[in-house]
């Protein structure tokens, strides 16, 4: 087939898109990755601009006509739903080529993102997702509709960080009480039983999946998860788990598990029952959560010392694989603005950590292939870091390093090794000092000794910025305070760019021909800025399979070389 023949067979998608029905142009923009039959996009209504999330379906994918039923139905079902924590449908309209299905836009990407940066979440945290969870699943049920897919990947995120389940191809009516649906369907890590041992099913199953997601949430991976399908299918069907020795410290959280996980559907509590559990009620519920949520620990000390709960704060910092618990001890000052936390472990080790991890990770990457362009659809939107350092200034002849992030928070590291932080909402301040130990503040409520570096932070400030700070105090938010940013923790400067180490473990490089790379290890991904700012985001597993460009391929060669020399300096300091 030559390639015009190709070009006639595989239309592209219209960079303008016509619903013919209303009138309505949509600006197709960011791609946002592919799954099934569809691909997404990020889709802008031309008179309104309001953007939504065009959903894209080929037709030339629709050709049988079992598979035009199904994609009728999700439609039919998803078009009836309205409630804060299921996606939002616009509507849906068509073309010679293409399906268009609009829905809200959930710019936060799926808890799977979530779940591969943080790996397990704090109890709070847990609470906050599984309630909204089990709201929309509730109103589902109250519907007399079963999702039947429900997964991390399939619950998503809005800005505020608010739930919103999604993807309702598999979802299915009751049509009659005591109505028992036989079609095998699901995920293996979430599948109930009952769909395995084709006895019927109904509401339950969707209990069944909610409790596998709480199990991953609070352990790290699904409570059945083995290295083959068989295994998975036959520890399902015998209801076979383990309960960890940290989760069993936290009786509610597993009775609840326990409940939901039960082979037999008719002994598992209904969605009302499970949001009237004890689980809900005895500990902290956060109404909000902070985006930094998404890749670092939420400070839930703040809450908690204010609510004088008389329990352990759940302060657990997290960083890649490894989780500590740390407790606040007496700050400088006897406010409860003042929290103080001990270092997770040392910083060079765990500087190293993070270096080791990534150089491992470049180095299986050797692809064989260098591409002049590589297709949009090769990139993985849902791997893009949520922080990375957007501007920063080399002062350290004098004071030290300052720079910006993403989400406008401000950060310096100081000559001596001290660093300090001051949050998006120009309030909370965050101060590291050399050992590590973190001590967290108000603006207008840090020590006399810190004067100085808030002077100097304010300069930063306004040196990188096109206006001073704002003056006055602003109202903050339970989800401000509490915010712990992915700040800077090493950095280093040669004559070809400076390199920056994230406290999540993400490295960004700026290279002096203004090409950048941000690597991830937690999501194995890299994003590669080039010099007009395209924007693109790759898995490790793709460029290894399918290749990529050459620039890119020498940004990561040099990266490679650049960390296993800073790796050797860091072991003489440690005397290695």
């Amino acid at each position: 087939m030559t390639s015009i023949e190709q070009k006639e067979a595989d239309p592209e998608i219209p960079d303008l898109i016509v619903d013919n029905t209303t009138g309505t142009t949509y600006v197709k923009g960011r791609f946002f990755g592919k799954g099934g039959f569809a691909k997404c996009y990020e889709i802008t209504d031309t008179k309104t601009n309001k953007v939504f999330a065009g959903k894209i379906v080929s037709k030339k994918l629709l050709l049988k006509s079992n598979q035009k039923e199904k994609m009728m139905q999700e439609i039919e079902i998803h078009r009836s739903l309205h409630h804060d924590n299921i996606v939002q449908f616009y509507g849906f309209f068509d073309d010679p080529n293409f399906v268009y299905i609009v829905l809200e836009l959930c710019r936060k990407r799926s808890m799977m993102e979530l779940h591969r940066r943080r790996k397990t979440l704090t109890e709070p945290e847990v609470r906050y997702y599984m309630r909204q969870l089990m709201l929309g699943v509730l109103y589902l049920h109250e519907k007399n509709i079963i999702h039947r897919d429900l997964k991390l990947g399939n619950l998503f995120l809005n800005d505020d960080v608010q739930v919103k389940i999604g993807d309702l191809g598999l979802a299915a009516r009751i049509e009659y009480r005591g109505q028992r649906k036989r079609t095998l369907c699901g995920t293996p890590n979430y599948i109930a039983p009952e769909i395995l041992n084709k006895k019927g099913h109904s509401f339950e199953v969707d209990v069944w999946s909610m409790g596998c997601i709480m199990y991953t949430l609070l352990v790290g991976k699904p409570p059945f998860e083995t290295k083959s399908l068989k295994d998975t299918y036959g520890k399902i069907k015998r209801c076979e788990y383990r309960i960890p020795t940290p989760l069993r410290r936290s009786q509610q959280a597993v009775m609840m598990i326990m409940s939901m996980l039960q082979g037999e559907p008719s002994k598992r509590p209904s969605v009302k029952e499970l949001l009237n559990h004890p689980f809900f009620s005895c500990g902290y519920l956060p109404p909000s959560l902070p985006v930094s949520s998404l890749t670092m620990t939420p400070r839930f000390d703040v809450i908690e010392n204010e609510d004088a709960l008389l329990r352990k704060p759940l302060t657990e910092l997290n960083s890649g694989a490894n989780h500590r618990l740390a407790t606040p001890g007496k700050g400088p000052s006897s406010s409860p603005s003042v929290t103080r936390v001990p270092p997770a472990r040392n910083m060079h080790e765990e500087r190293l950590h993070h270096m080791h991890k990534i150089v491992i990770q470049l180095m299986k990457v050797n692809p064989q292939i260098v591409l002049d362009s590589p297709a949009e659809d090769q990139s993985d939107p849902a791997l893009q870091p949520l922080f990375w350092v957007s501007k920063w200034v080399d002062y350290s002849d004098k004071y030290g390093f300052g720079y910006q992030l993403c989400d406008d928070s401000v950060g310096v590291i100081f000559n001596d090794c001290t660093k300090i932080v001051l949050l998006q909402d120009q309030q909370n301040v965050h101060y590291f000092e050399q050992n590590g130990i973190e001590s967290y503040y108000t603006k207008t409520n840090t020590p006399s000794h810190l004067e100085k570096k808030m002077k100097l932070l304010s300069y930063f400030l306004r040196y990188m910025t096109d206006h001073l700070m704002k003056t006055g105090e602003s109202v903050q938010r339970d989800c401000d305070r509490l915010s712990r940013i992915p700040y800077v923790t090493f950095w280093h400067r040669s004559s070809k760019c400076v390199l920056m180490l994230l406290a999540n473990g993400t490295l960004q490089v700026n290279f002096m021909d203004h090409n950048k790379l941000i690597i991830c290890p937690l999501m194995q991904a890299v994003t590669h800025i080039n010099e007009e700012k395209v924007f693109r985001t790759y898995s490790l597993e793709t460029i290894e399979q399918k290749g990529c460009s050459r620039q890119l391929l020498g940004c990561i060669d040099y990266v490679k070389r650049k960390l296993r020399s800073l790796i050797s300096l860091e072991n003489d300091k440690l005397g290695h």
